[in-house]
């Protein structure tokens, strides 16, 4: 079995490499290729890839290639994790918006749609160029916005699943607070990629005994605090939101606190840098524990199931990004959700999902509509267009916001929007 990783040489890739090793009897690997342009990191992040497989016993080649043709050609899925701009794209993607009072995040409102534009004509070539070598291969999306960028693959005919790692987190940490394996936990998740809720957290399966009333008389003060919400507003909605609701349900004071921080890029990026000075000591066969700051929590272990479920055909539940197909009845069978879904051979099939109240599916469907805006955006280039998606997030909403962010995105982005 041969797995390409586009963009590896991120620092996220040593998580992703633990993974492969530890699980290697769940997702067989015989070679891993490592593509990145970034011939300095990769050079770093390869060593240390090589070095965890040969401490795990992993039987397995890794090579590291600049050339994307060469280095996914033969392969059964190739994984995406790209970050067009780099950190300093996402520091602005963090910071510009705070300038409108509207929150400045990689994912979520202008900064966001930034990104989605930057992102998906890039992925979109190279899904084309893995299709004329590599045409039997999965595409699996790491790549954030997830949703926007794997409706993108789907629209244009790949064989593309995308991955987030909110929901394996939310496993985990319930799996722990209630003292039994993670396999034993099966979350009722819904919604788009960064905007979802945990309505049942079932042991067992799907129709399994539902946690969630214990979770949340039990350990309410606990999950709140990982969300950054008072208990009160957990208790009332009843469910578990992610925690990138947080931008909606309490926008002006996340607004107050990034105004008065260091983005997030700027850690990242210190980070970073304290990474790949680690990766290059040779005497280094694991993953550092300064990674777990880096972010992506259990993405390895996320990234091999879903993995093993496609190429070893094994009808597992995940939790996927795919299309809607009439699941959520009020959406668009081509909107891209995030909800459990069987995976074999033949892709994904989400499970049936319960009605959804008005308060998830309205904002559901206008964060939709966003995207749907969003991706013509990307697609297609024009200032309107720009405008008009971002007059659309519910987030941003008024024409004088939208109308400010519009010149800044287009001028902070110039060098990456052909059409600018």
């Amino acid at each position: 079995m041969k797995l390409a990783v586009v963009g590896g040489g991120s620092t996220y890739t040593p998580e992703l490499i633990d993974g492969f090793a530890r699980l290697r009897d769940t997702l067989p690997i015989e070679e891993l290729v490592l593509v990145d342009p970034a011939a300095d990191r990769l050079e770093l992040v390869g060593g240390l890839a090589r070095r965890i497989f040969a401490k795990q016993g992993h039987p397995g080649t890794i090579t590291t290639t600049a050339d994307l043709e060469s280095g996914v050609a033969g392969a059964d899925a190739v994984l995406l994790q790209l970050r067009i701009g780099g950190q300093a794209a996402r520091n602005q993607d963090e910071t510009w918006p705070l300038e409108c009072g509207c929150v400045g995040q990689e994912t979520t409102g202008a900064g966001g749609l930034a990104k989605a534009l930057r992102t998906v004509p890039v992925v979109l070539d190279i899904a084309e160029r893995v299709r004329r070598v590599a045409p039997q291969a999965w595409i699996i999306d790491f790549t954030n916005p997830v949703g926007i960028v794997t409706r993108a693959l789907l629209q244009a005919g790949h064989k593309a699943v995308g991955l987030c790692n909110v929901a394996i987190g939310f496993q985990r940490k319930f799996a722990k607070l209630l003292d039994v394996s993670p396999e034993q936990v099966h979350l009722d998740h819904v919604g788009l990629n960064h905007l979802t809720w945990e309505r049942g957290v079932r042991l067992g399966g799907p129709q399994g005994d539902d946690m969630l009333p214990k979770l949340l008389a039990e350990h309410s003060d606990t999950i709140a605090a990982d969300l950054h919400l008072p208990r009160e507003i957990v208790d009332r909605l009843g469910v578990v939101p992610s925690y990138y609701l947080r931008y909606y349900y309490a926008h002006d004071e996340v607004v107050r606190e990034l105004r008065t921080t260091p983005s997030r890029a700027s850690q990242v990026a210190a980070m970073e840098k304290q990474l790949l000075e680690m990766y290059g000591d040779p005497a280094l066969d694991e993953k550092p524990e300064l990674l777990a700051k880096r972010g992506g929590a259990f993405y390895s272990e996320a990234a091999v199931a879903l993995a093993s479920s496609l190429l070893r055909n094994t009808g597992d539940i995940q939790v996927v990004n795919t299309y809607n197909n009439g699941t959520l009845p009020f959406l668009a069978d081509d909107a891209v959700i995030e909800v459990p879904a069987v995976v074999d051979g033949n892709g994904t099939k989400p499970l049936p999902v319960e009605p959804l109240d008005p308060l998830y599916a309205g904002l559901i469907a206008n964060v939709t509509a966003y995207e749907d805006l969003a991706l013509e955006a990307a697609l297609r280039g024009g200032r309107d267009r720009v405008f008009k998606a971002l007059l659309s997030h519910p987030l941003i909403g008024q024409y004088e916001y939208a109308e400010a962010l519009t010149d800044s995105l287009v001028a902070h982005n110039r060098e990456h929007l052909a059409w600018a």
